[in-house]
C-alpha cells in the first residue's frame, strides 16, 4: 500500500461516512448504499488508479440514481 492509496482511501472513506449519515438522515438509500460502499471498497481494491476511478464512480451514484 503506498501512500497516495492510503491517503485516497482516507478521502473517500470520510466522503462516504457523509454520504452515510446524510442518506440515514434524509432516508435517501442511494446515498446510504454509495457511503457505505465509499467506506468499505477501499479494503479490496489496492490500485491506485482503480481506487480514484471507483469512488469518482460510486460518488455520482446519488446524483444520477434515486430510490
Amino acid at each position: 500500500m503506498t501512500a497516495s492509496s492510503l491517503l485516497f482511501a482516507m478521502l473517500f472513506g470520510s466522503i462516504g461516512l457523509g454520504y452515510f449519515i446524510y442518506g440515514k438522515k434524509q432516508q435517501r438509500f442511494a446515498a446510504l448504499l454509495a457511503g457505505l460502499a465509499l467506506i468499505i471498497y477501499p479494503y479490496f481494491v489496492s490500485n491506485t488508479y482503480a481506487l480514484v476511478v471507483i469512488g469518482l464512480g460510486l460518488m455520482a451514484v446519488p446524483y444520477f440514481v434515486d430510490f
